[in-house]
């Protein structure tokens, strides 16, 4: 079954680099707030770490007490990264087989240009239905995000 998807762009005052620093200290992860009914991340920490970060995995509990695993596919600080958001628990793990999420950056005079992209891979139709507004909670949280980013 096709994807889902949502992309955000906006513009970042630091350096692919950086962004890449700051998105690996877990301590910070935390400040995505989700949105609406959509939890944000209470917290986040490495299970693996690897030392190139592809392979690393992240586990992620979130505010309404679900988890998952983000691990790292695509590390190229310079141009793109890449997540898949995996072993969701319920009722998640009902809607959807995996998401991946990349960050795109395009180097700018003032900074960076971020895009910000995720895929989310239902699991059947009635994952599919229940995905679609799913995924309107998560670009109004990346675009929320982005702003919170933007101004730090």
């Amino acid at each position: 079954m096709k994807p889902i998807e949502i992309k955000i762009v906006g513009h970042v005052q630091k350096s692919s680099p950086d962004i890449c620093t700051e998105f690996l200290d877990t301590e910070r992860w935390s400040e995505f707030e989700g949105y609406s009914i959509l939890p944000g991340i209470k917290n986040a920490h490495f299970e693996v770490k690897t030392p190139e970060f592809v392979g690393s995995r992240i586990k992620v509990q979130n505010k309404d007490d679900t988890s998952h695993i983000e691990e790292i596919i695509e590390w190229d600080v310079a141009n793109r990264i890449a997540l898949r958001f995996q072993e969701f628990n319920s009722p998640l793990q009902n809607l959807a087989t995996h998401f991946i999420e990349t960050w795109e950056f395009r180097k700018l005079s003032d900074g960076t240009e971020v895009s910000r992209i995720m895929a989310m891979y239902p699991r059947g139709l009635f994952g599919w239905f229940m995905l679609i507004p799913i995924s309107k909670l998560m670009k109004k949280a990346f675009e929320k995000n982005l702003r919170q980013t933007s101004n730090k």
